[in-house]
This record gives structure tokens, sequence and C-alpha cells, in this order.
């Protein structure tokens, strides 16, 4: 593990403990893979909820609009980018 972890105390059903330990032993894993797989957990619900949150900040707009906003940022960033690779 890297050493710029941190130490969480977490605490879960014995229901959940037993499903995530019989999930990763299934497939091999070890008990120290526990906190891979809750941190993969973790960093999947944020993005889940940050993708959420945002797509109700748009949910007025138009479906074209929404693509024409979309095209802009995609447009804007390539050329960013491009302008500093070269």
């Amino acid at each position: 593990m890297p050493s710029d972890t941190t130490r969480w105390t977490v605490s879960v059903s014995k229901e959940t403990d037993i499903a995530v330990r019989s999930f990763l032993a299934q497939r091999g894993m070890k008990k120290g893979d526990l906190s891979k797989f809750i941190e993969d957990a973790v960093k999947w619900r944020v993005l889940d909820q940050t993708m959420a949150e945002a797509q109700s900040k748009f949910s007025d707009l138009a479906p074209e609009d929404l693509e024409s906003l979309l095209e802009e940022a995609v447009s804007s960033t390539r050329q960013a980018h491009a302008n500093k690779a070269g």
C-alpha cells in the first residue's frame, strides 16, 4: 500500500462484511485487498454522485443546446491541449 494513505475506521453490518469478504475470496483476493476494493467503490460512488449533480444542473437545457455546449467545451479543450503540445 502506498505511503500516502490515510487509515479509516468504518462500521458496516455483519451481512455486508460477509458479502464483501466472500466476494473477494471467490475471486482469489486476500484480506489486504479489502482496502483497494473499498477505495475503488468510493471513487465510483463519488463519480456517480458528481455526474448526477451535473446532470441535474443542466436538466432545464434543451438536448440540442446541451449538445452544442458540450461540443464547444470539447473543441476548446482540444485546442488548448494542441496549443500546449505545439
